[in-house]
């Protein structure tokens, strides 16, 4: 009976498929996220606070009035 895959039968065929193909899924999808890619958000360490804070106020995180009186507080 060595037509049977050593006695696993068809079912246990797929079932070994399956769970080989999710391990593979796993290590994949753990590798590509510990990748470390920077976020677009995220602060460069060359920014000036300055920068940091136009770009805040451009994507609309804080008003005008909290701009300014941050800005106003960074030159102070």
């Amino acid at each position: 009976m060595m037509s049977e895959w050593y006695g696993m039968g068809f079912t246990g065929f797929l079932l070994m498929a399956l769970v080989l193909s999710t391990a593979i899924a796993l290590i994949v999808i753990a590798v590509r996220d510990a990748g470390g890619r920077p976020e677009s958000d995220s602060v460069s360490l060359h920014q000036s606070p300055s920068d940091v804070l136009k770009a805040r106020y451009a994507r609309g995180e804080i008003g005008r009035d909290e701009f300014e009186q941050m800005r106003r507080d960074l030159v102070a």
